[in-house]
């Protein structure tokens, strides 16, 4: 029987378990599961699931792929969720191209946005994998390097340089590296508790440090989307928290004040505390400036001249693309490494996608396109070059204290909020001069307008 994997979480639907914790019998097929049946992990729906094709390979595929053992290869740099989409799709498509992927990490296949739920759910880092490097590898058909630094791409040679020395020639290449964090600027002597979470070792060694410290109260520097996740996570674990943010309120890029405050007294009625600007001078809201040992853990010393006792320190401040390779490889960069909708950059059979690429113009941090762009890239690199296409891909928010799904809206758009509330219950919609619904905001019982508007959207890139 069929299996289907939900494209946020990776949690995967088998039709001969079924789902009876939540009514779906064992032996149900997907045509047969309820269309309100939400995934048990992350509560999207049916829409945001894909059949897992079968991994086996025949006598003939194996006789194919031996044929083909001596051609250049096509190299993966990334073994993220961009990544492994990525091959998965090309699989489907050509299961005899040698495919080489290279990661500075342990190859672990996992969903990155479920990086924020493992307190709730009480999860290490192995608890949040789907699977090891060698059973992806064994699955997709592909050659995996782990803990392995590519240094030098030579876009004339088509060739790469791992660890200085090492070359490896390729047919055509993938940047897709993702993105880093953004470390904000502080002193103190404390600096070795600050952690970010931006892949599942950090996770690893985060949940190592809290409980070799016992921590109890965690200070969250960014009151964004990461910094609100955590947030709702931590507490959720059973920890203390106080975020900084020099905005008004939670998640103020994305949300407009009335949702995003609506998100920030939900939290609040669970335990979080925050520090949100501006400050009483009128200078812009409140910020780390330094953190330091205490007897009992750590001090964070914020420009207000107010100090928060912790134990550790998690920075979510934000993420930008990974471009200085690229740029040393003289790929166009501009905010991310520079693509077409064809994901071609700028040097020949180099391609990009994911957190790292700027996809004709969109930088979009967010699980959706690169769904998009995967699907799309493994038919062009099959010998079908397709374009990609961004349809309205509204985001679903990991906040369960208020629930979030926003589309959001560019900041040089011009246009209008309306905002219909009740209580923490908001929905929010821009429109411009002529009408037309351009994005939304939809916080606690809102969220249930997602379907309604998402429908009166127009596509991000058609």
């Amino acid at each position: 029987m069929a299996q289907w994997e939900c494209i946020v979480c990776g949690w995967v639907y088998d039709e001969a378990k079924g789902d009876p914790e939540n009514g779906v019998a064992p032996g149900t097929k997907w045509e047969d599961v309820p269309e309100e049946w939400l995934c048990p992990d992350c509560c999207v729906g049916k829409e945001d699931f894909e059949i897992i094709e079968g991994s086996e390979s025949t006598a003939e595929e194996e006789v194919a792929e031996a044929e083909h053992a001596n051609d250049k290869p096509i190299v993966i740099i990334g073994t993220g969720l961009a990544a492994y989409n990525l091959i998965k799709e090309f699989r489907k498509y050509d299961k005899e191209t040698p495919v080489i992927m290279i990661t500075q990490d342990d190859g672990r296949y996992y969903s990155k946005p479920m990086l924020s739920t493992g307190f709730t759910k009480d999860k290490d880092a192995d608890g949040l994998m789907m699977a090891d490097a060698g059973t992806v590898a064994k699955q997709f058909h592909a050659s995996l390097w782990t803990m392995t630094t590519v240094t030098a791409i030579d876009t004339e040679k088509q060739q790469l340089t791992i660890g200085g020395a090492t070359h490896i020639d390729y047919s055509k290449l993938i940047i897709a590296w993702g993105a880093e964090v953004i470390r904000p600027k502080m002193g103190g002597d404390a600096l070795d508790q600050v952690f970010s979470v931006n892949d599942l070792m950090d996770y690893a060694n985060f949940r190592d440090a809290v409980k070799k410290t016992d921590a109890k109260k965690i200070a969250i520097i960014g009151g964004g989307l990461i910094g609100s996740e955590f947030t709702n996570d931590l507490i959720n674990g059973g920890f203390e928290t106080e975020t900084v943010d020099p905005m008004g309120y939670t998640l103020p890029t994305l949300l407009p004040e009335a949702a995003g405050k609506a998100v920030q007294q939900a939290l609040e009625e669970k335990g979080a505390k925050f520090h949100f600007g501006p400050l009483e001078n009128g200078d812009f809201g409140p910020v780390a400036t330094e953190v330091n040992k205490t007897e009992s853990g750590v001090a964070v010393t914020l420009n207000s001249g107010q100090t928060i006792e912790a134990d550790l320190v998690v920075s979510a401040v934000g993420v930008r693309p990974r471009v200085e390779l690229a740029k040393a490889a003289g790929i166009e960069c501009n905010r991310g490494i520079v693509a077409n909708r064809l994901l071609e950059t700028s040097a020949k059979n180099v391609y990009t996608l994911g957190d790292c690429a700027e996809v004709n113009g969109h930088v979009l941090f967010y699980v959706a396109p690169l769904m998009a762009c995967a699907k799309a890239l493994a038919k062009t690199l099959s010998g079908t070059p397709t374009e990609v296409s961004y349809p309205a891909m509204p985001v679903t928010i990991k906040t369960p204290a208020c629930p979030v799904v926003v589309s959001p809206v560019a900041g040089e758009v011009e246009g209008e909020w309306s905002i219909d509330q009740d209580g923490l219950n908001v929905v929010a919609e821009f429109k411009n001069a002529a009408g037309e619904l351009l994005g939304f905001a939809l916080t606690g019982e809102g969220t249930k307008e997602k379907m309604r508007l998402q429908k009166l959207l127009p596509p991000i890139m058609q």
